[in-house]
Formats: C-alpha cells, sequence, structure tokens
C-alpha cells in the first residue's frame, strides 16, 4: 500500500516589484515652474528640463525638498500651441 504525505503548503514570499514609484503631481509642477532646459523637438513640441545647477538652487529645493534628485531625471514633452503636457519622462 502507498503511504501519504500530508499536504504541507509552501511559503509564500512577496513580489518584489522592480519599478520606482510613480511621480508625484510636485516634481511634475516643479519642472513646469522651474524649468530652465528646453529643447526644441519641432511640430511644436519643446522638451523642458531642470539642469544641475537649476535643481540646486534654493528655492526649488524648498518646492521639491527629497525629491529634488528625482526631478533632475524628469523631462516633460510640452505642446506649445494646447499649451498641455504630451509625455512625462522619466531617465532611469
Amino acid at each position: 500500500m502507498a503511504s501519504y504525505r500530508r499536504f504541507k503548503p509552501r511559503i509564500v514570499r512577496p513580489i518584489e516589484d522592480p519599478r520606482p514609484a510613480p511621480l508625484s503631481s510636485a516634481v511634475v509642477d516643479a519642472v513646469l515652474r522651474f524649468h530652465d532646459v528646453t529643447v526644441d523637438q519641432g511640430g511644436e513640441c519643446t522638451l523642458l528640463r531642470l539642469s544641475d545647477r537649476r535643481r540646486h538652487e534654493p528655492e526649488v529645493e524648498a518646492a521639491l525638498g527629497a525629491q529634488a534628485d528625482r526631478a533632475g531625471r524628469v523631462a516633460i514633452l510640452w505642446n506649445e500651441r494646447e499649451s498641455e503636457i504630451i509625455r512625462v519622462l522619466e531617465a532611469a
């Protein structure tokens, strides 16, 4: 006769999500307000960014707080004609 083993459930480990937390609206707002780098992309679109020098200014650091470093990796594709955001990009 075959012997049966008792069922023993496996330990379930939480899945580690490698993606960063979503970008906060405060960072997007700060890049729109304080950007100093503009690159024309054609078709009435402009890429807006914060330079390292601008990011370390007191008013920008006060607005961003701990997220100042993350704001340096964010670029916003801006539609000049409609005055609206097309896409928010973040470097890895």
